[in-house]
C-alpha cells in the first residue's frame, strides 16, 4: 500500500536551500513577483527558469539523482521537512518509499525525495499571504505517481488538496481511498471514508489510527 498526506506549512529551521549561481537562498512561492524583497533570498516558482537555463524542477531532479551528489546544500528528505511528528511516525510505520507527500509546491514526492525549503499552499486561511497561495487553476508541472502503480493507495488530507491527489494519481491502476471529514464530497474513481467532523489538523489524528 502508498500512503499519502498531505504538506504542511511549518518547516525545519535548519531546512536547506537550492542556491542561485550568485550564492542566494531559493525560497519556492506560489507568486515569487508579488513576494517581499529580503537579503540574500531569491524568490522564485518551482516551474520557472534557473539561472543554469532549466526549469528549478529539473534542477531539483537532478540534485536528487547525482550519484555524485554529496547533499552540498543539506536538503531534507521530504519526512523530515515538516515539523509535525505525523510525518516521522508514517515514515516509521511504512517507510520512506511507501510514504509520499503532497505538496502544494511539487505535487507528490516520496517521503525519502531531498526537497528544498518553499512557501505553497492551498489554504484560503486569512492570515496565508497571497504570494504563497497555489489556486487550483494555476499550472505547475508537478510530480505524480507512474501510471503504472498497482498498490492500493490511501490520501489523508484536506478538500483544497483533494482534487490535486485526484488529478496525480488519476491513470494509477491500484485503488484508491481518499479519508476526509465534514460533509459529502463526490470524487469519481475512489472510495471516501469519512472521519468525522473536521477540526484543526484532523488529517494527522487520521493518519495515526
Amino acid at each position: 500500500m502508498i500512503v499519502v498526506i498531505q504538506c504542511a506549512a511549518g518547516k525545519q529551521h535548519h531546512a536547506g536551500h537550492l542556491r542561485t549561481r550568485d550564492g542566494r537562498s531559493v525560497m519556492f512561492v506560489a507568486d515569487p513577483y508579488a513576494a517581499p524583497s529580503v537579503a540574500h533570498t531569491f524568490y522564485a516558482h518551482p516551474d520557472d527558469i534557473a539561472d543554469s537555463g532549466k526549469s528549478w524542477r529539473t534542477v531539483l531532479l537532478e540534485y536528487n539523482s547525482d550519484p555524485n551528489n554529496n547533499n552540498r546544500f543539506g536538503l531534507l528528505p521530504a519526512w523530515q521537512l515538516y515539523r509535525n511528528p505525523t510525518y516521522k511516525i508514517l515514515a516509521n510505520r511504512w517507510g520512506e518509499r511507501r510514504l509520499y507527500i503532497l505538496s502544494a509546491g511539487w505535487g507528490l514526492i516520496r517521503a525519502d525525495f531531498l526537497t528544498p525549503n518553499y512557501d505553497i499552499t492551498f489554504s484560503k486561511a486569512r492570515n496565508v499571504e497571497s504570494f504563497k497561495r497555489r489556486r487550483h487553476q494555476d499550472v505547475y508541472d508537478d510530480f505524480r505517481l507512474p501510471s503504472g502503480v498497482e498498490q492500493p493507495i490511501v490520501f489523508f488530507g484536506g478538500r483544497d488538496y483533494i482534487p490535486l491527489f485526484d488529478r496525480l494519481t488519476a491513470e494509477v491502476k491500484g485503488h484508491r481511498t481518499i479519508f476526509y471529514a465534514g460533509r459529502e464530497l463526490s470524487v469519481p474513481g475512489c472510495t471516501l471514508r469519512r472521519f468525522g467532523t473536521p477540526f484543526t489538523n484532523w488529517h494527522y489524528q487520521c493518519a495515526k489510527t
